[in-house]
């Protein structure tokens, strides 16, 4: 293939370095670069621009072979092979031409010889330093040096004299420089090594039918590359949404991700889904995104949590008295906080202050205004309350239990009362309680309330789904009706069908007794990911895939949905 065709990030299980194109900012889109994600989202992470050079001559073009263990880039002449050996350190080896690393620099960037013939790169604007370390051949480095800084950083690995060989490591740190232990290794007991770590993530993955193999194989390796290592803010290992450049954990996403592990890596499940919890504020609030470096607390994600507990329970032993009791103040505190601090009216519905705090940032039920009262809202602290109830009894904690059950009660008879009409559920504005127009799928979510939805109210609902609205395509649900005056078809939650959004739909339909259209729907939705990839989400009616192409989430929904098909 070739580099535009290059989709999914070249990384490994821990690592925060990563070899792609950059497909934003002013970025040569013919290149691959080595980034640093660490710092989230907002910046490319830009540390090196890669170019292959044969006789002198910067190569425009050039092939590309993918696998998670290996990286080739084919010349006219010659080729380059890339492999992580560990989570810090990219050992690459040419063959019949040389490699030019062009540094992104910024201030005070600066390249120092070292005494063992090493180079120093040191990152101010990525706050690292990279080791450039020659194992075979030349390493050659200009950086002429002008007041404060290098004035460009160019590194030169080319073999030496008449060989055709060159190998070099890159390895990156932050203030002492420690030699990696598997630059004992040669270049292919390296590459052999992650390939044996990836079959045993594969191992552990969740089987799925022989369908699905290739969607399989994809969403195996870019949940396993998108795991980074604990550090600063990241208090267990995370799986980050992507390598490409949704380079954060979210306060909902990490839910799927945990669900898709628990089968079988139980212990990195329950960290998935705790680590939010562990940067918790003192009034309950999560923030609404986390890396290593930073934590964004303007906004927040929906309370799902006690629903993917639910699930989690369900079907796993792994959950005993004693993760539940870890978890149960911290799952008080988050539920208490949408009562004390989002129900400004006092009306009992706690409220979303942006788009952004329901995960479906632009969904049509924010078309009016804010705060808006929603159903979805409602419905998944009901859930978190009625699990509140299953786990302190569970912890003995009898008066408590009745306590979630009698809240839980109380808020389904509020939530009918503000939201549902003849036609089905709908949103309002807090305070005034103004119903609000619109088409979006997101008045679906209640579907997993099951039998505490009446069978009429269960007939309208499915109804409005299957007839009243133009919801379903070939490929699933769309989050917003086609026949809407603001579906679009790249609309973010204005058209496009989503892992998550399908996922809760399947969950709910299941729960209202519809086996035969969950089992359709999940069909159709695997189908749709084993041919188009597991983008952040898919062109309703094309089933094409959409904005970032690697995304952790709908390859964890997929896995799911295909074990349990």
């Amino acid at each position: 293939m070739k580099i535009e065709d290059m989709k999914i990030p070249f990384s490994r299980y821990g690592s925060f370095l990563v070899i792609s194109p950059i497909y934003f900012g002013d970025y040569d889109q013919n290149a691959l670069y080595i980034r640093m994600i660490r710092g989230g989202d907002e910046k490319s992470g830009a540390i090196f621009k890669i170019n292959l050079v044969e006789e002198e001559l910067v190569l425009q073009d050039y092939e590309v072979e993918f696998s998670p263990h290996l990286l080739r880039l084919i010349g006219n002449k010659g080729t380059l092979e890339c492999c992580f050996s560990s989570e810090s350190t990219i050992r690459i080896k040419g063959n019949g031409l040389s490699l030019q690393l062009t540094a992104l620099t910024g201030s005070y960037d600066y390249a120092l010889a070292c005494p063992d013939q090493s180079w120093e790169i040191n990152s101010f604007k990525q706050k690292r330093r990279f080791r450039i370390i020659p194992i075979e051949g030349n390493v050659d480095v200009r950086a002429p040096f002008e007041v404060d800084k290098s004035k460009f950083i160019h590194i030169i690995c080319r073999p030496n004299g008449s060989d055709q060989t060159f190998e070099t490591a890159i390895s990156d740190y932050q203030i002492i420089f420690e030699k990696d232990t598997s630059l004992e290794l040669s270049f292919i007991e390296s590459v052999k090594r992650v390939e044996d770590e990836f079959t045993c993530w594969k191992e552990k993955t969740l089987k799925v039918p022989d369908q699905y193999r290739s969607g399989w194989e994809m969403a195996s390796y870019i949940t396993w590359s998108c795991v980074v290592k604990a550090e600063g803010l990241l208090t267990r290992p995370a799986m980050f949404m992507s390598k490409n450049w949704m380079t954060n954990i979210w306060s909902w996403d990490h839910c799927f991700n945990a669900m898709a592990l628990m089968k079988e890596q139980p212990e990195l499940a329950w960290d998935q889904y705790c680590i939010f919890f562990d940067s918790q504020d003192e009034s309950g609030a999560l923030p609404d995104f986390l890396n290593d470096q930073s934590s964004l607390w303007n906004c927040c994600k929906p309370p799902i949590h006690g629903w993917t507990l639910k699930w989690m329970m369900e079907r796993s032993p792994y959950i005993t008295n004693e993760k539940l009791s870890e978890i149960y103040d911290p799952l008080v505190k988050w539920t208490n906080w949408w009562y004390i601090h989002r129900d400004d009216d006092h009306d009992g519905i706690p409220q979303y202050n942006h788009g952004n705090d329901s995960g479906w940032d632009n969904s049509t039920v924010f078309s009016e205004g804010i705060p808006v009262e929603t159903p979805d809202l409602a419905t998944f602290l009901i859930i978190q309350m009625d699990v509140l109830a299953t786990i302190a009894k569970r912890l003995g904690k009898t008066n408590e239990e009745k306590a979630w059950k009698k809240r839980a009660d109380e808020t389904l008879n509020k939530m009918m009362e503000h939201f549902w009409t003849e036609d089905g559920f709908q949103a309002c504005l807090s305070g005034s309680h103004k119903p609000i127009s619109s088409q979006s799928l997101i008045l679906f979510i209640p579907f997993i309330l099951g039998d505490r939805l009446s069978k009429m109210q269960k007939d309208v609902l499915l109804h409005r789904l299957l007839h009243q609205n133009q919801f379903e395509t070939d490929h699933g649900f769309a989050t917003e009706s086609l026949a809407s005056p603001y579906y679009r078809q790249d609309g973010y939650w204005r058209g496009p069908i989503w892992a998550p959004s399908t996922m809760l739909l399947i969950e709910g339909l299941k729960a209202i007794g519809e086996i035969d259209l969950a089992k359709k729907t999940a069909e159709n939705f695997c189908t749709m990911a084993n041919q188009s990839g597991m983008a952040e989400n898919f062109n309703a009616v094309s089933g094409e895939g959409l904005r970032d192409p690697a995304f952790t989430w709908t390859s964890s929904v997929f896995l799911i949905l295909a074990h349990e098909l």
